[in-house]
C-alpha cells in the first residue's frame, strides 16, 4: 500500500437485480463509482459539492477551504471499484478498454490538471498475487481478453497451481477448432489514483474530476409489461423511488400491437455518496444534476425537493448536507428514432 494513504476502499460491486429469465442474457451488471477520499482533516471544509450524472459522464466539483493559518497538506485518492469476474456468463459493464484508466478518470485542480499516481493490487482467495502476476508477464485487467489470451500461452504446468490458488478458471469450450480448454481470470483488481494535494491557508481550493461510469443495461425493459414481475417490481421500487406517475408514463408510451414491453431499454447507474465524508462538518451546499440524455427518455431517482430545469436535466439542492448511503439512477431510454 502507497504510503500515508489510509482508504476505505468504497469498491462494492453493484449487481443487477434478481432478474427474470427474460432479463438474465441481455443485461450487463453496474459498478458503483463515487468521489474523492481522503484522510480525514478538521482544519479543511467543504463549502460546495456540484454532482452531475449521466450515462456519457459523471462529474463532480468540490470547493474547499481551509480555515486554519497554515497550509495543510492531504494525499487525496479516487478508488476505482473492484473488478472481478466470478463466471463466465458474467457481464459487467466497463466504459473503456483501457487496462489502467479504467473509467477515463481526470482531474484537475483551480482548472489545471493534476498528474496522478497509480497503484492496482491483485487478489485471489484474500492473497495478494500482484507480484505473481507480473513475473509471469500476466496483464492485471481480469475482464480483457488480451489477458486471457496470455493466459492461455503460459506453460500447462502452471495451469493448476494457478486454478487451485483461485486466480484462474479452467474452461472448456469452442472457439473456431474444435473443443479446447482455456485460462479465464478470476482474480479481483483494486485500482486507486492518488496524489499529494496542499490546501493553502484561510483558502478555496477547487478541485474536478470527471470520468464515464459503469453503465448497467438492459436491451428490453419489462416495467410496465405483462411480464413484469411483482418481486421484481418492489424491489425496483424502492431502489429507485418509482412512483405512479413515472409508470403510468411508461404505461402509456406507444408500443406495437403484438409487442406486450414497453419501447424502453433499461441504463443503471450506482453511485457512492458516502465515500467523501472526510471533511470538518457538513457540506454547505450541496447541488444535484442528473441528465436523462433525450427529452423522451424517462429518469427515476430518489431525492427531495427536486425539480427539473431543462429537457432533459433535474436538480436538487441541499444546505448543511452530509452524504450518506449510496445513490441510483434509473434511465429508460427511447427506442423510438
Amino acid at each position: 500500500m502507497f504510503p500515508m494513504l489510509r482508504l476505505v476502499f468504497a469498491t462494492s460491486l453493484a449487481m443487477v437485480l434478481a432478474a427474470s429469465g427474460a432479463r438474465a442474457n441481455d443485461s450487463t451488471a453496474e459498478l458503483a463509482t463515487g468521489g474523492l477520499v481522503f484522510v480525514r482533516n478538521d482544519a479543511i471544509e467543504m463549502r460546495a459539492e456540484d454532482l452531475y450524472i449521466s450515462t456519457a459522464e459523471i462529474r463532480v466539483t468540490y470547493r474547499f477551504f481551509n480555515k486554519t493559518d497554515h497550509d495543510v497538506r492531504v494525499q487525496v485518492a479516487f478508488p476505482l471499484p473492484e473488478i472481478k469476474i466470478e463466471h463466465m456468463d458474467e457481464n459487467i459493464s466497463l466504459p473503456t478498454e483501457d487496462p489502467v484508466n479504467i473509467f477515463g478518470f481526470t482531474t484537475q485542480v483551480n482548472g489545471r490538471p493534476v498528474q496522478t499516481k497509480v497503484e492496482q493490487r491483485v487478489t485471489a482467495q484474500g492473497v495478494d498475487r500482484t507480484r505473481m502476476l507480473r513475473d509471469l508477464g500476466v496483464p492485471l485487467a481480469p475482464h480483457l481478453q488480451s489477458t486471457n489470451a496470455v493466459l492461455d500461452k503460459l506453460p500447462r504446468r502452471q495451469w493448476d497451481p494457478l486454478r487451485k490458488a483461485g486466480i484462474v478458471e479452467i474452461e472448456e469450450y469452442d472457439a473456431g477448432r474444435g473443443m479446447q480448454q482455456h485460462l479465464a481470470a478470476r482474480w479481483a483488481l483494486n485500482t486507486t489514483f492518488y496524489w499529494e494535494q496542499t490546501f493553502p491557508a484561510n483558502a478555496e481550493t477547487v478541485i474536478e474530476h470527471r470520468y464515464r461510469p459503469s453503465v448497467g443495461a438492459t436491451v428490453q425493459t419489462s416495467i410496465g409489461s405483462s411480464y413484469d414481475e411483482t418481486e421484481e417490481l418492489t424491489a425496483y421500487k424502492r431502489k429507485y423511488c418509482m412512483d405512479d406517475t413515472f409508470l403510468a408514463a411508461v404505461t402509456r408510451a406507444p408500443r406495437a400491437a403484438d409487442n406486450n414491453y414497453p419501447p424502453f431499454s433499461e441504463e443503471r447507474i450506482d453511485y457512492i455518496l458516502s465515500t467523501g465524508a472526510n471533511w470538518s462538518g457538513p457540506i454547505r451546499g450541496f447541488r444535484l444534476v442528473v441528465d436523462k440524455g433525450r427529452p423522451d427518455n424517462l429518469v427515476s431517482f430518489c431525492g427531495e425537493g427536486v425539480t427539473k430545469i431543462s429537457p432533459t436535466q433535474f436538480e436538487m439542492r441541499k444546505t448543511d448536507y452530509i452524504p450518506t448511503g449510496d445513490f441510483s439512477v434509473l434511465f429508460l431510454k427511447s427506442l423510438r428514432d
